[in-house]
């Protein structure tokens, strides 16, 4: 395995570590098992969620899969003053943030495309509504191509299994990062790791072994369809990746977890959350790409960035600020 595939390390097992830690201190996430069936939507709960951008001859519908409230607990390098003063900014009451989970599904003409997968019933009941997203789209799960992943956390791939561990996408070729396959995949990872965090390779295999006949790997920035275009942003876990996508002169990066809680991150990027692997790395990763997207005026799509997640940053003295994309002009 070259240094590129590493899938553990020092830093990275310190990294679940702290995460997991992090995570039972916030004592509102929590891991439920693939047999737990998701609650309907309730008064204040998230329903199908689905808006629609052109990005060149590209369609691209933003999905929500829902969302979970998290917080400070689970921020690396937080600061209660600075933390305070960041949600008085934003008229924030108490100090909990509702983070949004969302996927894309690109058209490209010739291809249905899904990027990410969504939670099913992984993450409690305010989460799991990508299939009615879908639905609200005008797309059936047997429609969908291909199934890009950008990591292989429960809220990324989970849901691309039912609770019997069929494969929901059922005509999907299933691309992963290899890195990414690598770690889930490596026995002494997952022995090292907490016990809050285990079910999370167990999960990641389950999902991904669906997939076995019609599964790809990939590293590096290749192209993996046309149009298409990886883009490695590791820190969050060893193979996150973004996806480029090029159509007719026109560009959208779906950057995946490049960013969590934008309330405290766009303004401090150095903070990380408790589910890195390496908070270190990803703050790095994070900082360069938001001064590649502010320098460049990116459009691009975060996973966690308010629903539908789609805008451009721009440098604000040692801080950055989002400018969220303008109503849908596709429908």
């Amino acid at each position: 395995m070259t240094r590129s595939d590493i899938s553990l390390s020092r830093r990275s097992l310190l990294g679940v570590a702290a995460g997991a830690g992090a995570l039972a201190a916030a004592g509102g996430v929590s891991f439920v098992p693939a047999t737990a069936q998701a609650a309907a939507p309730k008064a204040g709960e998230p329903m199908a969620g689905a808006l629609r951008y052109k990005v060149g001859d590209f369609e691209v519908t933003a999905l929500l899969d829902g969302y979970l409230d998290l917080t400070p607990e689970v921020v690396v390098g937080y600061d209660e003053a600075e933390g305070q003063r960041l949600r008085d900014a934003v008229l924030i009451d108490g100090n909990a943030l509702r983070i949004p989970v969302n996927a894309y599904l690109i058209n490209t003409g010739e291809r249905l495309i899904l990027v990410d997968a969504g939670t099913s019933d992984a993450l409690g009941p305010t989460m799991g509504r990508l299939p009615s997203a879908l639905a609200a789209a005008g797309v059936s799960p047997d429609q969908i191509d291909a199934l890009l992943i950008t990591h292989m956390h429960p809220d990324h791939l989970f849901g691309a299994i039912d609770g019997d561990g069929n494969r929901v996408f059922a005509n999907a070729e299933l691309i992963l990062p290899e890195t990414d396959n690598a770690f889930w995949y490596d026995d002494a990872a997952m022995n090292a790791a907490p016990e809050q965090f285990k079910p999370f390779f167990l999960g990641a295999r389950r999902a991904a072994e669906a997939y076995k006949d019609t599964q790809t790997l990939f590293s590096g920035d290749k192209e993996i369809l046309p149009g298409v275009r990886a883009m490695p942003l590791p820190g969050h876990t060893p193979g996150h990746s973004g996806y480029l996508f090029d159509s007719n002169g026109e560009t959208l990066v779906i950057a995946g977890d490049i960013i969590h809680m934008t309330v405290y991150q766009f303004d401090r990027p150095d903070w990380g959350i408790g589910f890195d692997i390496d908070a270190q790395t990803a703050a790095a990763t994070r900082k360069k790409f938001f001064d590649q997207a502010a320098s460049d005026k990116l459009f691009f799509a975060g996973a966690h960035i308010p629903f539908p997640g789609m805008g451009r940053v721009v440098k604000d003295g040692e801080s950055y600020r989002f400018v969220a994309a303008g109503w849908p002009y596709a429908y």
